[in-house]
């Protein structure tokens, strides 16, 4: 498809500047948020295209499973970041757990329904969009091109275009992808289910039915609770090559412990070196693990920068795994399910792969390679789950307009293969146009370049920084005289 970038003349050049956030999502919405309350003449008109009906939900939040929860107590997330209870305290003004006794734990911490953190932060943009701060375009993007005035032509599905001055990218990352040739010899199997994230993925499955999940993260377990909570009764089976399981969160309350910026390590192996040392000197303080990865969390992206990428790299592809299980953490509901299903002897949680599928009718049969004794079993199941993750490899395919970006060599993978190319500015790296100051990345997708971004408050910590970049931009450059 070509498409003509629209030029304009002097006259019909927008008064106000324009900045264009791609994706609605809590890093979307949370750049959005605090853009608008820069104290900038003239005031940026921020347009945020997500084509679900509200901000904020994305693709984590926008959930109606009774079964997803929030990871961290209710009183870690906030979307202001110097107020940690205000999502606490908006939850006991609207009664928004109501009807859910499950939510408090015996330890008096709050694990509401992952709906109630994305109803929160919409209800926050909801006063910005009502006096025009903000505006919500319920449409996705499906070009982004450059005119001659170097703005930026944006076209939506719908064929509407809108011209910015800066453009924030701020979408996810894609859906997982089935290992080996599943995708393809599945594909028109009814309980074949490759993204679980979409409403009602699981519909399909019925209670007896023998399940395989693929992966064992956060995502497996959010599937392995929904379906308990369903009332299935059949066998599941949750595989994955390091047969890791995510873990539950602290026995007790635990501030963060260690340093690992006064010594810090210019090598995976030493980091792993200081994180076992400071593990080992909490517990014999009486402390768990729990303190440690808090602290590593916390100085995650002071951490990140320190190393070289070499390093940087080894760890995406050694040590990441074992990171994610101790970093993202279930819920303490999520977890109970996961123990009873184990213990009731429905859950077998396995470290190998696939090593073949044999599909006869509407029965799946998988040659199962473990990694402990390299033997190989079969079992024969009536529905396969994928929760291997993002797919990240394929950021680029993933959206039209990232791939004509990419094309246009405004866009590439960071060398880490976590996500885009970006300064510490958030500025696009592309390998023709190299810096573009008027292209920035946000959320999830500049986790190469910054670390730790996957969770709060580094989201919302990285959104506001994102903001006051944009805020410094236009500042510095009138858009409508000098392109950024």
């Amino acid at each position: 498809m070509t498409l003509s970038v629209r030029s304009e003349s002097t006259a019909s050049k927008a008064k106000r500047p324009v900045v264009a956030i791609i994706g609605g999502g809590v890093s979307g919405a949370t750049t959005a948020f605090y853009l608008a309350q820069a104290d900038q003449s003239p005031a940026p008109e921020i347009v945020v295209f997500e084509p679900r009906d509200g901000l904020g939900r994305g693709l984590a939040y926008d959930t109606a499973e009774p079964a997803h929860r929030i990871n961290v107590p209710a009183a870690r997330m906030s979307l202001l970041t110097d107020d940690p209870d205000h999502f606490l305290r908006w939850i006991e003004d609207q009664s928004a757990t109501a009807g859910d006794a499950d939510a408090l734990r015996p330890d008096g911490n709050l694990f509401p329904r992952r709906k109630v953190f994305g109803d929160y932060v919409n209800a926050m943009l909801q006063p910005l969009i009502a006096d025009g701060a903000v505006q919500h375009r319920r449409a996705a993007v499906a070009h982004l091109l450059r005119n001659r005035q170097q703005r930026w032509c944006l076209v939506d599905e719908d064929g509407g275009e809108t011209l910015a001055d800066i453009v924030v990218i701020a979408t996810s990352h894609p859906p997982p992808v089935a290992p080996g040739g599943l995708q393809t010899l599945l594909k028109d199997h009814p309980r074949f289910v490759p993204d679980p994230t979409k409403a009602g993925a699981l519909g399909a499955i019925r209670p007896s039915d023998r399940v395989l999940v693929i992966g064992n993260g956060l995502t497996s377990a959010d599937v392995i609770a929904s379906l308990v909570l369903k009332g299935h009764t059949g066998a599941i089976t949750a595989i994955s090559r390091r047969g890791l399981r995510s873990r539950g969160h602290a026995p007790f309350p635990q501030d963060p412990t260690g340093d690992f910026l006064a010594d810090p390590a210019f090598t995976a192996r030493k980091l792993v070196r200081n994180i076992r040392r400071a593990v080992r000197e909490a517990t014999a303080t009486g402390l768990t693990w729990h303190g440690v990865i808090d602290q590593v969390r916390a100085q995650g992206q002071s951490i990140w920068q320190i190393l070289p990428i070499a390093e940087r790299q080894r760890i995406v592809r050694h040590l990441r795994p074992y990171w994610d299980v101790h970093r993202f953490r279930v819920a303490p509901q999520v977890e109970t399910a996961l123990d009873e299903a184990i213990s009731q002897g429905r859950l077998q949680i396995l470290a190998g792969s696939i090593a073949g599928t044999n599909v006869e009718g509407e029965t799946v049969r998988c040659a199962l390679r473990l990694r402990r004794g390299r033997e190989t079993v079969e079992r024969t199941y009536d529905a396969v789950v994928v929760t291997t993750g993002p797919g990240h490899g394929r950021i680029l395919a993933s959206q039209p307009f990232l791939a004509e970006l990419a094309a246009r060599g405004y866009l590439e993978l960071d060398q880490t293969g976590l996500g885009l190319s970006c300064t510490r500015n958030c500025e696009a790296v592309g390998p023709v146009s190299g810096v573009t100051p008027s292209l920035l990345i946000a959320g999830p997708l500049a986790r190469g370049t910054f670390g730790e971004l996957m969770g709060l408050p580094q989201v919302t910590e990285h959104a506001a920084f994102v903001a006051s970049v944009v805020a410094e931009r236009l500042q510095t450059a009138s858009p409508a005289q000098n392109p950024l």
